[in-house]
């Protein structure tokens, strides 16, 4: 149990703690004493732990400030009554609105510093109704839990059939609809360890699992309410990436701050679809690479490129209605245009499209699809930037650039497209810097960007994960899905996914051996049935990660993914059923245009900078909220349903509905320097 679970306590440590809290408050007259102030900030305890880890990468991701305590820093302040609390304006304030710790005995009360720590927090806790995140403990009575020998269970997780009591889904988990599944991704490791214990007076559980023989459930995450204080107490361990704590994370930071705190989360998923009118080319299996691409050579017969038909665009309108959900079109006119020449001047694609245009979102890709870097230099494998005779590098002329942004942009506008100006996906990302060939931008496409009014630029994220400006624009990074741009079948797909993920020795690239983001698989797949049985869930697990943890980068796939086969469609429903089944209708994915990702993704990246300025004031005084940032920042706010923002002489609704909560980004309203919100009484 010492190997898995955290420390052990001694029982007569946690009497001397207790002997300590019951001595640590003085009486006072609670009718004659002001509201205290308690500020927005939560302070996280941390060990350095997984758990402890997690919990802060959701505070981070979502905008809830917090000061953390490393226990590993033998310089580390000493946590005690004045680190916690002190008096603003002659009210009694609360430094720390929740309070994150690695276990129930956060400082250790085994020692005498330990000792009083603890004391002094359970203290700050009782005085001020502060709550605290167990974040990963073992059962037992100190945390209101029976040992598990008495009738619980300690052991692997995997898969384990978890789910929310009554009280978990009518309280802080209420956005959540069904089974939490724990991961159970590989059976040769043990990806969960945990504790299922019995509850015992004074506990509530949230979430629970069958022990013993079925008959009786044992405790994953609960409530302990006890000698004035409340503990959720978590019996499982988990890290920041796993699917199990990133669905329960919403819940944990509504359960600490009682449902009023900075940041907010939504869960997001935008797809998009490039090269629309475009062909893509096609894999060739028996070269194992692409016939165009500067490193497919050696003799063969070109293969044939792969494009939606008018069949595939009636299938993608179709299912966009019974999904309910919606793709963004990044499309290339020109290279429909060329198509439709080349192909007798008629092109029922095209037709296709846009007789049902109206139910996709369109986004501008170029005319005909060009690289906008440095001009490229084939002769060689790979490529380099091609150079003038004095050695500079020659690029992309900002003419160039900006034809082709304009012209897709006037054909888009003339056939009545909903496409946005200030959106723009270049062909491969092309004119970002793209290593190690080209390692800045053309120095061409800001101004080009500036030209037409282009304030978003897609990035890809697996090479530049942050927002970054571009001249007066921003990038939106987006995923790239590991459904190929040329396959179209799934027999191809698997053919070239096992050329990449199988060792040399089993007749693959071996790039998986060499790369050390990569691994190999144990054996190649089967390209009859290895897309449907490994690849779609492998991607759709892979995304659903990124909805779950907030995040609102789009992932982008090629027109050839609905084409042929229509690859695409069973990692799409994966994704689509798997979320449904676990959020309930109170938490509907957010599906934002590209636009809508860059302006969050900016506000973020501002509070952020704020916070670490240590710029934002805000806190709570009974049912009023204050918050204060720089002029020109955003805040992000979460409170209860009910809530009210204050205007100069009125109150409004504050914000929009989600997850069961109000949430907004908010500025001061007219002549207010602060955001004051009304909280229901």
């Amino acid at each position: 149990m010492e190997l898995h679970g955290p420390r052990m306590r001694r029982a007569a440590a946690s009497v001397v703690a207790a002997a300590a809290l019951a001595t640590a408050v003085p009486a006072a007259s609670a009718a004659a004493a002001p509201l205290p102030r308690i500020d927005l900030t939560v302070l996280v305890v941390d060990d350095g732990g997984g758990a402890v880890d997690a919990i802060v990468s959701e505070l981070r991701s979502t905008g809830v400030p917090y000061r953390k305590v490393d226990l590993t820093d033998p310089g580390r302040p000493v946590v005690d009554a004045a680190f916690l609390s002190d008096t603003v304006d002659g009210r009694p304030r609360a430094r720390y609105q929740g309070v994150v710790v690695p276990d129930e005995d956060p400082f250790g009360a085994d020692t005498a510093r330990g000792a009083a720590e603890n004391a002094a927090l359970f203290a700050y806790e009782k005085t001020f109704g502060i709550r605290q995140v167990d974040a990963y403990t073992w059962s037992h009575p100190g945390v209101g839990l029976e040992y598990v020998d008495n009738g619980g269970y300690a052991g692997a997780l995997d898969g384990a059939p978890s789910a929310l009591t009554a009280a978990g889904r009518s309280g802080p988990f209420g956005y959540l609809d069904g089974p939490v599944a724990f991961e159970d991704n590989s059976p040769l490791v043990t990806e969960s360890y945990g504790f299922a214990g019995r509850p015992r007076e004074g506990f509530t559980s949230y979430l629970d699992t069958p022990v013993g023989d079925g008959t009786a459930r044992g405790s994953l995450i609960g409530e302990y309410a006890h000698d004035g204080r409340r503990e959720l107490v978590v019996t499982f361990a988990y890290n920041r990436h796993q699917r199990q704590f990133r669905v329960l994370a919403r819940g944990i930071v509504e359960w600490l701050t009682q449902g009023v705190h900075l940041g907010q989360s939504r869960q997001y998923f935008s797809v998009h679809v490039d090269d629309v009118f475009a062909p893509d080319a096609r894999w060739d299996t028996a070269r194992n690479c692409t016939p165009g691409d500067f490193d497919c050579t050696g003799a063969g017969e070109e293969t044939a490129p792969i494009r939606m038909t008018a069949a595939d665009a009636a299938y993608a309108a179709a299912w966009q209605r019974t999904a309910g959900f919606t793709l963004d079109m990044v499309h290339n006119a020109g290279a429909g245009e060329e198509w439709k020449a080349e192909h007798g001047g008629s092109d029922p694609l095209t037709d296709r499209l846009l007789a049902d245009k109206a139910q996709y979102r369109w986004i501008n890709h170029t005319y005909t699809h060009p690289f906008l870097g440095c001009v490229q230099d084939v002769s060689v494998v790979p490529w380099q930037c091609a150079e003038d005779a004095a050695g500079a590098t020659r690029w992309t002329s900002r003419a160039e650039i900006s034809a082709q942004i304009r012209d897709n942009h006037d054909w888009a506008v003339r056939k009545g497209l909903s496409v946005d100006r200030a959106e723009l996906v270049t062909g491969e990302h092309s004119g970002l810097k793209t290593l190690p060939q080209q390692p800045v931008d053309n120095p061409n496409l800001a101004g080009a960007l500036a030209d037409n009014g282009v304030k978003w630029i897609a990035s890809d994220n697996s090479r530049e994960p942050q927002q970054r400006p571009v001249g007066t624009a921003r990038t939106v990074p987006r995923h790239p899905m590991n459904v190929y741009y040329n396959v179209g079948t799934a027999a191809e797909m698997t053919d070239e996914y096992n050329w990449i993920y199988t060792s040399a020795a089993d007749g693959g690239s071996g790039v998986c051996e060499t790369n050390p983001a990569s691994t190999c698989l144990p054996e190649p797949l089967d390209t009859a049935t290895g897309y449907a049985s490994y690849i779609v869930p492998q991607e759709a697990r892979t995304a659903l990660g990124h909805v779950v943890a907030g995040d609102p980068r789009p992932h982008y796939v090629h027109q050839s993914n609905l084409a042929e086969e229509r690859l695409l469609y069973p990692v799409l429903d994966r994704v689509l059923a798997d979320y449904r089944a676990l959020f309930a209708d109170n938490t509907p994915l957010v599906n934002p245009r590209q636009r809508d990702t860059g302006t969050e993704l900016a506000r973020r990246a501002a509070w952020s900078g704020a916070l670490a300025a240590g710029r934002v004031t805000a806190y709570r005084i009974g049912d009023t909220v204050t918050v204060k940032a720089p002029s020109g920042v955003a805040a992000p706010v979460t409170a209860p349903e009910g809530t009210r923002k204050q205007h100069l002489l009125t109150t409004t609704a504050f914000g929009t509905a989600y997850a069961g909560t109000r949430s907004a980004w908010t500025t001061p309203e007219m002549l207010q320097s602060a955001i004051t919100l009304r909280l229901p009484s």
